[in-house]
């Protein structure tokens, strides 16, 4: 039996994880910046920064989760 995980991505299909990967990668580093570049939103409180950036970052990683999954079904 020939497995399916040795068939080539297409191009539109390589391209949109490239984008999802890059993405990920952008809402990571943005979060980190409102935590801790104090010039990132000056008037925000210490705490609603770190939240913020927080929340950036976990609404990262379930786009980038959901990519993943998305990559697996339809292989």
């Amino acid at each position: 039996m020939l497995s399916n995980n040795n068939r080539q991505k297409s191009p539109q299909r390589r391209f949109l994880l490239i984008l999802g990967v890059i993405a990920f990668i952008s809402f990571c580093t943005l979060g980190l910046m409102i935590i801790f570049w104090d010039k990132m939103l000056p008037s925000f409180p210490k705490t609603q920064k770190i939240l913020y950036g927080i929340l950036i970052i976990v609404y990262a990683v379930i786009r980038f989760s959901r990519l993943l999954k998305k990559e697996r079904d339809e292989i």
